[in-house]
């Protein structure tokens, strides 16, 4: 199977749309034609690495990974991912943990997907090529550490990390900045737009670019999405066979990445029936939705910091999808959600089921509990996206009681940390990768 770039750029094969992130005029990769499926296709079928190898083996057509394909899925796949009955709506409300990865969040998944399709790619490469790749990545708060964990001490790669100093909880930046080694981390004097802005301004730019290799691991690099279509066909699935219905999705939303796992997985044929988006106080994405008008703006600091974006990356690809805005506004929906209702969400859902939810999580479950009575009849799924651990600093004083670190997470925090602070320009980024020796020795 071929990528088409968003803006036009010719069709590339997976390993070059792997490797390049964006496209060289900037757009994002796409596939060029979407396989069919229906749910019998996968009878029988179970395991995320059950189900990834079947839905993504058209995905991987014609691309040297194809043969590598099902220890890919068996590599990324390989820490629980439930979906949970809650007690709510006659047990037709559920909950996809996507937390129990290395660092208690959902781009774990995508993440390790990505490093292992990139680490057989730097083992075929011909000698010429094994100088060190670079992954630069913008964070919000929890890419940045999947990534790290993904690729830290994986001969052959580098990884630069960008986020908001002062703009992620205090274990998140910790869980960003534990690594060494070949993962170098830069806090930047701005917001999570800035962070994301420099990274497009470094791959933009063709002596940085060369120099040090650079590829992405953002939600821009089409290897992240692949993946997350997995977790949205194996719950559609499961839901199916459990209520005889497809599963709607209420989905936590900042840069979109996640939310287009689901939607590609609708549209390959997949029972996902609605996909709601939950956002912050960040209204790019409801906003558009009500009136058309596509406007990025400053981001705003809230509780669900991870969501705290004002430019979604992925707004390209929704709009490349559906290009008649029509027909995109009965595609997706949307709300918008306060720190004031994220507060009290965590507290409500405490105390009435027993519940702790991160800060992102919380939102997803008040945009359900705002949609109408009958619309929730339906089969519907909360998407967990990170555990309450990483967020104690909100969550505690809100339960009145400790929340639990899982092991692994525990371990890193244990760690210690390293970071580098710099200002929000292209030539800070430039000067910390000149400054830095690195490692990723092939």
């Amino acid at each position: 199977m071929n990528y088409l770039g968003t803006r036009g750029e010719p069709p590339v094969g997976l390993e070059q749309a792997l490797l390049a992130g964006l496209a060289p005029d900037g757009g994002l990769y796409m596939p060029e034609t979407l396989p069919a499926f229906g749910p019998e296709d996968f009878d029988g079928l179970d395991t995320l690495p059950d189900v990834g190898k079947r839905l993504l083996t058209q995905f991987f057509a014609d691309s040297a990974l194809a043969p590598e394909l099902a220890a890919i899925c068996g590599e990324a796949f390989d820490f629980p991912v439930p979906c949970v009955s809650l007690d709510a709506n006659g047990g037709r409300l559920s909950v996809l943990e996507l937390f129990h990865g290395p660092t208690a969040a959902f781009k774990d998944v995508g993440a390790r997907f990505l490093a292992a399709c990139m680490q057989r790619l730097s083992s075929a490469a011909p000698a010429a090529e094994h100088r060190p790749l670079t992954i630069m990545v913008a964070t919000s708060g929890d890419t940045g550490g999947a990534v790290a964990a993904a690729f830290h001490g994986r001969p052959g790669f580098r990884v630069v990390i960008l986020y908001p100093d002062g703009q992620v909880s205090p274990r998140q930046a910790h869980q960003l900045s534990c690594w060494g080694d070949n993962v170098l981390t830069l806090a930047v004097d701005g917001a999570f737009d800035d962070c994301q802005a420099l990274v497009k301004q470094a791959f933009g730019h063709a002596g940085l670019r060369t120099a040090h290799r650079l590829c992405s691991a953002n939600s821009i690099n089409i290897g992240r999405l692949l993946p997350q279509m997995v977790y949205y066909a194996a719950a559609g699935l499961w839901t199916l066979r459990a209520h005889g219905e497809p599963a709607s999705f209420v989905i936590p939303a900042g840069n979109l990445g996640n939310a287009l796992g689901a939607i590609l997985a609708r549209e390959v044929g997949l029972p996902v029936a609605r996909v709601h988006l939950a956002t912050n106080e960040n209204r790019t994405i409801p906003d558009f939705l009500r009136d058309g008008e596509y406007t990025p703006r400053a981001s705003v600091a809230t509780l669900a910091s991870a969501m705290d974006v004002g430019a979604p990356s992925n707004m390209e690809r929704l709009r490349a999808l559906y290009p008649d805005f029509d027909h995109l506004r009965t595609q997706v929906t949307a709300d918008s959600v306060s720190d004031d209702a994220i507060r009290e969400q965590i507290r409500r859902d405490h105390a009435r089921r027993g519940q702790v939810w991160c800060p992102h999580t919380a939102t997803a479950a008040c945009a359900w509990e705002r949609l109408p009575i009958a619309e929730r009849e339906r089969p519907w799924v909360l998407v967990a996206t990170a555990h309450p651990a990483k967020f104690e600093s909100v969550v505690e004083p809100l339960i009145g009681e400790t929340v639990d670190v899982p092991p692994a997470l525990a371990a890193l925090l244990d760690r210690p940390a390293h970071r580098t602070r710099i200002g929000a320009d292209l030539d800070a980024v430039a000067e910390a990768l000149a400054h830095w020796s690195g490692g990723g020795d092939a």
